[in-house]
């Protein structure tokens, strides 16, 4: 056997790609992503990080119970909110803390972490404070339930509809939570890391090109 043929990955017939397990959406089999679970930092937290967790915590006494984890990271500071607080923690960052804006709601998936593998994450902007936050939600896919901030930010009615049809997280008490971007009787919600990659063949000069879901299966 040559040195390139032992050298060259083992490729699975399964998945998008021909590929499993892996995370690599390459189809070649060599790119490995390996889930990293960021704790809660430590204090001090830097920049003026540490006066807004420092004003929170002073004007809302429920501060341990309701953040599950405050994380610094890449010079972002993101408050990690349980589901059933969200709506206390909104209004308190808007009135206390002067947080005016919200600007929008974009989700994640990650199907490794069981019991929250669905994400909502907010990013704040105050501008009497001239500082930017973000907030994080995480629900189970089973149970995808979040409140929804419109009546707190209004300007996330849009935005929650989208993160609604591309990762099928549910905002209880939206006003009119429907599909914004796919048609109403669409299957799924494409975004999400487990959506077939599907398609559609592509014709041009008497060629036609098969669907992603199609090309490249090693099989």
């Amino acid at each position: 056997m040559s040195d390139i043929a032992k050298s060259t990955p083992k490729l699975s017939d399964n998945g998008a790609f021909g590929v499993s397990g892996t995370g690599d959406t390459s189809g070649y089999g060599g790119l490995v992503l390996k889930g990293v679970q960021v704790g809660s930092s430590e204090r001090p937290f830097g920049s003026y990080f540490d006066e807004v967790v420092d004003d929170l915590e002073r004007a809302y006494p429920s501060f341990s119970d309701a953040i599950e984890k405050v994380v610094v990271d890449r010079g972002e500071l993101t408050l990690h909110v349980k589901s059933s607080r969200l709506l206390e923690v909104s209004l308190i960052l808007r009135d206390e803390l002067k947080f005016e804006m919200c600007m929008g709601v974009s989700g994640a998936h990650y199907p490794s972490e069981t019991g929250r593998e669905l994400h909502a994450l907010y990013p704040l902007l105050s501008l009497t404070r001239n500082q930017r936050i973000r907030l994080e939600v995480s629900v189970p896919e089973s149970n995808p339930h979040i409140p929804s901030l419109v009546e707190i930010w209004a300007a996330n009615n849009w935005q929650e509809r989208e993160t609604y049809d591309m990762f099928g997280i549910i905002f209880d008490n939206h006003p009119g939570l429907t599909r914004i971007m796919m048609p109403d009787d669409w299957p799924g919600h494409p975004q999400r890391k487990d959506y077939p990659l599907g398609g559609i063949p592509v014709e041009y000069k008497g060629a036609t090109i098969p669907p992603p879901n199609e090309r490249r299966s090693y099989r």
